[in-house]
């Protein structure tokens, strides 16, 4: 052994057996050269490549052979190599209990990968999600602020798609009867708008039959209803109630001109509503007429692929939709039959008439079963007695809470497969942000975003390669096709990442390789 290999002894072994200066600032322990961190490959490289063991591959330029002899320089290279040979043994191996317990003088155990790094990318994760969600509140604000500018024209348009829903079946079996596609929509639509009329004609022509015996029973029950207060337990007497009538005409005086006010808004209002109806009908028609043609025209503008998207989509959105119309007809026909009948036995004047307005009215939420059943109860109290009116009452309102509590949310989250509980939230949502339309419209807007959120899932599941095509029930062939695309890109996906997985065991390979071709040279 020379002078110059038993320094380079005397070196690694003082530092092996000593703290250098980063040690002491550190406070970590003497570097120990045979140790290792607890991440290493394949234990047997070798055994998954045995061409690397056939022949020795050449020795890249820039490395020394290190063929001199001498026990110093083959102890230095032997530990180098077996030194190497355990971190590549170890690096496909997961970290044992036993590794994970060893910790230093702190309690830290051995940093598989720097501390900085790790908290570094969460930052870099977190602040890219942050800046994604600004990015997503500004655009819904920008949305909302240009979709209230636009809402005139919208409302008019999401109106005579639902009405759509209603009378294309009634278009569908017309067609196929072999009547030109024309004449069905304006046979369909005329007979939709006199069913409307003979129904509200039958309506007028029965309260004005029954008029005169009802302003009869409303005589005999302010009287009636005059003594009901006189007696117990109100005792009031007619100049408390006199005094109560001038009160109220005083107050009605006082605010003639806000109520003049509220005339002529509700005049300007009845006069939109009045131009949205005409707007819809007109829509209505068009998309009766030419509804299949528009889809094909989307795909045209747009691309393929993304026409195959859209079909889907909304294919998908007219289904769920029909299904809410549907199901909403038949809780409104529910509440119309039971009130009615109820009526019926109680002995309600206009009972009929009552029963057809609940029913029309169920198709406005919350708002609409409240007006109906308020005047339900005014005429029992009117033409019967505050006993039938309470009987009324407690009727009304034990219909709307089986309707708002079990009929509507179970029959519209199994008919748009969505849970009840979204469904409440939206319509109390809807109908405290735009009104009656809002809580209208709130549940079918709620079942259209679901449906999308529904088809972005189903073409993640796909990409992934969670689910295939077979396990999603695609409604239309463009969304078949666009589920094919999205599998078959996971699966080019997994190939690329095979491959690359295993260029990376070559390499491996090969550095091991050439690990035991420099220890064969070494011996």
């Amino acid at each position: 052994m020379n002078a110059k290999d038993s320094g380079r002894e005397s070196h690694a072994a003082g530092a092996e057996g000593h703290r250098d200066f980063a040690d002491f600032l550190t406070g970590s322990e003497p570097n120990n050269s045979a140790a290792s961190l607890p991440d290493a490959p394949n234990p047997n490289p070798s055994a998954e490549h045995p061409a690397a063991t056939e022949a020795a591959p050449a020795v890249p330029a820039g490395i020394p052979s290190d063929t001199g002899s001498g026990p110093s320089h083959e102890n230095a290279s032997a530990g180098t190599e077996e030194l190497a040979a355990a971190s590549l043994a170890e690096d496909s191996a997961e970290p044992d209990d036993d590794t994970l317990k060893k910790s230093d003088a702190h309690g830290l155990g051995p940093e598989i990968r720097d501390r900085a790094e790790v908290i570094g990318t969460a930052g870099r994760w977190f602040a890219g999600w942050c800046l994604r969600f600004l990015i997503i509140a500004i655009a819904g604000y920008v949305f909302a602020k240009v979709w209230g500018k636009l809402w005139v024209g919208i409302l008019p348009v999401l109106l005579s798609i639902i009405v759509c829903t209603v009378l294309w079946p009634v278009v569908r079996t017309l067609r196929k009867a072999k009547i030109p596609n024309a004449l069905a929509v304006i046979l369909t639509i005329l007979g939709f708008f006199a069913l409307i009329v003979g129904v509200f004609t039958w309506i007028s022509t029965t309260a004005v039959d029954q008029g005169k015996q009802l302003v009869d029973q409303g005589v005999d029950g302010v009287r009636k209803l005059q003594e009901f207060l006189q007696g117990p337990p109100f005792n009031i007497q007619d100049r408390q109630l006199n005094n109560a009538v001038d009160q109220g005409v005083t107050w009605i005086q006082g605010r003639s001109g806000m109520i003049a006010s509220q005339v002529a808004a509700g005049a300007s209002a009845a006069t939109s509503v009045a131009v949205t109806l005409v707007v819809m009908l007109v829509l209505t028609f068009f998309f009766l007429k030419d509804g299949e043609k528009f889809l094909p025209m989307v795909r045209r503008v747009t691309g393929r692929r993304v026409g195959w998207h859209l079909t889907e989509v909304l294919t998908r959105c007219w289904q769920t939709l029909g299904g809410f119309i549907r199901t909403q007809a038949l809780v409104s026909f529910i509440d119309a039959f039971f009130i009615g009948g109820g009526l019926v036995l109680l002995g309600v004047p206009l009972a009929g008439a009552l029963a057809v307005l609940t029913f029309f009215a169920g198709f406005i939420p919350m708002v609409g079963a409240f007006v109906a059943g308020t005047l339900s109860v005014l005429i029992a109290l009117v033409a019967n007695d505050v006993t039938t009116a309470l009987l009324v009452l407690l009727l009304v309102v034990a219909v709307q809470q089986l309707e708002g509590n079990v009929l509507q949310p179970w029959l519209q989250a199994r008919a748009m497969n969505i849970h009840p509980v979204i469904v409440l939230l939206s319509v109390t949502i809807g109908g405290t942000l735009f009104g009656i339309i809002g809580a209208f419209l709130a549940v079918p807007a709620a079942a259209m975003i679901t449906v999308v959120l529904r088809y972005l899932g189903d073409l993640t599941d796909l990409s992934t390669g969670e689910r295939t095509t077979k396990d999603i029930n695609f409604v239309t062939t463009a969304g078949t096709l666009s589920g094919a695309q999205s599998e078959q890109a996971a699966k080019r996906w997994q190939a690329r990442r095979s491959s690359a997985g295993r260029e990376n065991s070559k390499e491996i390979g090969g550095f091991a390789s050439l690990l035991s071709h420099r220890r064969d040279n070494s011996k």
